[in-house]
């Protein structure tokens, strides 16, 4: 994968296989601490110690529709490359929370990429699962809540109508843009990240 963006959507992927109601997607960058932590946190069924331990090999998968499971090995794989590491955390009925953390300005960290995209993607194609994403830059940070959304629009008003989902798309990109407005000097390669 070349954006770590289609790493969150291939693990989000995997929180709605296990019967998540609430995914939660996180984003946090910190110039100071040269840091960049992705996490994905879901209700769904969990994960014994056994299970936690096979995921990472990419010859495992729990689902039916094929027969290996890359995208944490893959995921593993990028934060490594990029002097981070990544950790699961998983109770059996509760839910499993994946985090990867990367070396922010490292020379082989993917960009993040179209996270706009994939949590649009996510809530278009799942209307009936709540996400919550959450985006950090330094001391800045947004969120956008489906339940909140949900209690504004009613019942009457599906997430998944399109100029709702129009409106979703251009409040996240606009507030992920508000993050860094302003941050002090950026390299090229942030821009590009």
């Amino acid at each position: 994968m070349r954006e770590l963006s289609l790493n969150v959507l291939d693990i989000a992927q995997n929180s709605l296989s296990a019967g998540a109601s609430l995914v939660e997607i996180g984003v946090a960058e910190d110039t100071g601490q040269d840091l960049l932590v992705l996490t994905v946190r879901d209700n769904g069924r969990g994960m014994t110690p056994a299970q936690q331990a096979a995921v990472r090999d990419p010859f495992y998968t729990t689902r039916t529709t094929r027969r290996v499971g890359m995208g944490v090995p893959l995921f593993r794989m990028a934060a490594e490359m990029a002097g981070g590491g990544l950790d699961i955390a998983s109770v059996p009925g509760e839910g499993t929370v994946l985090t990867a953390r990367f070396v922010r300005s490292h020379i082989d960290r993917m960009p993040v990429g179209d996270m706009c995209g994939t949590v649009t993607a996510l809530i278009r194609m799942n209307p009936q699962v709540n996400f919550l994403y959450r985006r950090r830059f330094n001391s800045r940070e947004m969120a956008v809540d489906t339940r909140e959304l949900r209690q504004v629009l009613g019942e009457e008003v599906p997430l998944s109508d399109p100029d709702v989902m129009e409106w979703i798309t251009a409040y996240i990109q606009e507030q992920e843009d508000s993050l860094t407005e302003n941050a002090g000097p950026q390299t090229d390669a942030d821009r590009s990240r």
